[in-house]
């Protein structure tokens, strides 16, 4: 499940409940947990799905080395999905979680492969936000904004191993650019919320803006491989970003404090 990976999903209900201006506490911080739940079963359904590609370009991989059976990787996601349902009923979002677990399952079997894949996964980072929000829509710029950032990532990922369109690299750039805008203006709750989207959207703007223009001048395997790791850590800024905007600071610091270990784990456990 390249389980480190979630540290950059933890952030997606903050950013929503803070732009619905919903705080998570009591059950409601149950939400965080049920969006790693969906965010996990759709690795495991993912290799699951790709088992037979994996076999022959990442043989290393838990299914096609042997580590895992093919059973396996499907109960596991099935488990998780049927967790991540029971803690957002738990935490009153199940109106949300129920498209969600259906849009990572679509992903995973339908249409990732598909011209659809790159929207359909941005649809369920979407989705994710929502779940924060409680489905209010007050929440949907901020859910705009990861969706976006997800589209481009998504796009260019699917460079990782052969490599990717120059043109496909510079698109993933303009999605970042525009995520970065769209998450430090609008609708402040004030001058020192502001400042600290301003300072999380700058973060987020270099590390992962730097990265994609490298693949725009070399979008080569290797270099698109670090702009897709680049943009999956880019995630929390991103939210910090959205969550400081709209009034919560707090959260905003907490959801930040996940790079840094989200970083160094990613050293010995690979997200993409």
């Amino acid at each position: 499940m390249r389980a480190p990976a979630a540290l950059s999903v933890l952030g997606d209900t903050v950013a929503g409940a803070a732009a619905a201006g919903i705080p998570l506490r009591g059950r409601r911080l149950a939400l965080p947990l049920a969006s790693v739940a969906f965010y996990w079963s759709g690795m495991a359904l993912n290799d699951w799905s790709d088992r037979a590609v994996d076999a022959v370009e990442r043989p290393e991989r838990p299914i096609p080395s042997g580590r895992i059976s093919p059973n396996q990787a499907l109960a596991v996601a099935g488990g998780l999905t049927a967790a991540g349902l029971a803690l957002a009923a738990y935490g009153k979002s199940f109106k949300v979680a129920l498209p969600l677990a259906g849009a990572v399952w679509a992903y995973d079997l339908v249409l990732k492969s598909t011209v659809a894949g790159p929207a359909s996964m941005a649809l369920c980072r979407g989705l994710d936000v929502m779940l924060g929000a409680g489905g209010a829509r007050s929440a949907l710029p901020a859910a705009t904004v990861m969706a976006g950032h997800t589209l481009g990532l998504t796009a260019l990922s699917r460079g990782e191993v052969h490599g990717a369109d120059d043109i496909v690299a510079k698109a993933a750039l303009t999605t970042t650019v525009a995520a970065t805008a769209a998450a430090v203006t609008g609708k402040a709750a004030s001058w020192k919320h502001r400042l600290g989207a301003l300072a999380f959207g700058g973060m987020y703007a270099a590390n992962v803006g730097s990265a994609q223009l490298a693949a725009t001048r070399d979008p080569s395997g290797p270099v698109v491989r670090k702009a897709t790791m680049a943009g999956i850590h880019g995630m929390v800024p991103l939210q910090a970003a959205l969550a400081a905007r709209r009034g919560s600071l707090l959260g905003a610091g907490l959801i930040s404090a996940a790079l840094p270990l989200a970083r160094r784990l990613a050293k010995k456990v690979s997200p993409t």
